[in-house]
């Protein structure tokens, strides 16, 4: 009876812990940069989040699959219910035109731990 009653105090508390923090939510996942000439290679998007947690959010890295794209974030923390930008530049200067689809890994101290975004597109010559 003992074990059974201290599994459950145990479950509770690891409930309990994994509730409460912050929270990173994303108002888009990916971005659509459409089609566009070579001529205008380079291309930004913002991705905005938000804080849902209880505990200020901090993003402690952002990373893009390709050096010809650039993210750049909030580096303060975020408080509860705030909101931070996350820009993402594309830069097709020397590139093949053609379609594209990149991605940015991002690692917070929230949950969840990491998130990962899209952009993509068309560059004609």
């Amino acid at each position: 009876m003992k074990r059974i009653l201290f599994t459950a105090l145990m479950l509770v508390c690891v409930v309990l812990s994994a509730s409460a923090g912050a929270k990173i939510k994303f108002d888009k996942f990916e971005h659509d940069y459409g089609t566009f000439s070579a001529k205008d290679g380079v291309q930004v998007c913002v991705f905005t989040f938000f804080n849902t947690g209880d505990k200020p959010l901090v993003i402690t890295q952002a990373v893009a699959s390709c050096g010809c794209t650039v993210p750049s974030y909030t580096k303060q923390p975020i408080q509860p219910g705030e909101k931070g930008e996350l820009k993402v530049t594309y830069n097709g200067a020397g590139k093949f035109p053609g379609k594209f689809k990149k991605s940015i890994t991002v690692r917070t101290n929230g949950m969840p731990e990491m998130t990962r975004l899209y952009v993509g597109g068309e560059m004609t010559e």
